[in-house]
């Protein structure tokens, strides 16, 4: 029976504690850090153990993944004080939050620096595709270290789309994708209140629009949750 390496895993968020569950689920051994304990502790109760810093982490696992919040959590996160730059095992570094470009070449510059491979590797499909296994994987980086990754990344998502082989290529996609995503979100929801206006059924409208040339996401999940009254969809504003 293989056994499966033990991984890294920074930031256990919304997004982040999905990611992470499915691949405690599937038995890889993880190393965490979350500044809130909340957050770490369902995971200490399945076997995972916790670490007060991103470099405790990267003291303990050649690869180590990081779902963030911000431009500047993931700079400290990388090379700061406490950052991985400064752990003794890690080797490949996965940094999946929506940071830009300039932001993930500052940190691979930094990390290889160190010794150490930055994987580009942003993510898309909300958190209930983090939960179900469902989101579509962007990397860029040095084909044998997305190659290292892959068997972890089709854990976590359903789909890995291979953007280039720098850092920073995956970013400019996902920046892409979510520029597409918020039109659609603005086009949407302008043509339920035209509709609206002119005394059609919202819901109808949605119905309609899935159906024909109209469908995006936008219209059949977004503008349908608000119909309904619930406006919260799973993602900060800041990160789009």
């Amino acid at each position: 029976m293989q056994t499966l390496p033990t991984v890294g895993f920074l930031g256990l968020g919304q997004m982040g504690a999905a990611m992470a569950e499915r691949l405690q689920g599937a038995g890889y051994p993880l190393q965490v850090f979350d500044p809130n304990p909340a957050a770490v502790e369902p995971f200490i109760r399945r076997g995972a153990v916790a670490h007060p810093s991103p470099a405790s982490v990267a003291d303990a696992a050649v690869i180590v993944l990081a779902c963030l919040p911000s431009q500047e959590v993931s700079r400290q996160a990388a090379y700061g004080p406490d950052g991985v730059a400064n752990g003794s095992a890690i080797r490949i570094y996965a940094e999946m939050s929506t940071i830009g470009k300039e932001t993930i070449e500052d940190i691979a510059d930094a990390l290889r620096a160190r010794g150490i491979d930055t994987v580009d590797a942003p993510i898309t499909g909300g958190a209930p595709g983090a939960r179900a296994g469902t989101l579509a994987m962007l990397v860029s980086g040095a084909a044998e270290r997305i190659a290292a990754l892959r068997p972890l990344l089709e854990v976590i998502g359903k789909e890995v789309y291979v953007m280039g082989e720098r850092p920073g290529m995956a970013q400019v996609m996902k920046l892409l994708n979510n520029l597409v995503m918020a039109t659609n979100t603005v086009a949407a929801a302008e043509g339920l209140v035209f509709g609206a206006k002119a005394g059609l059924d919202p819901d109808m409208v949605l119905q309609v629009l899935e159906a024909g040339t109209g469908a995006s996401y936008a219209a059949s999940r977004i503008m349908a949750n608000a119909v309904g009254g619930v406006f919260h969809y799973g993602a900060a504003i800041a990160i789009i």
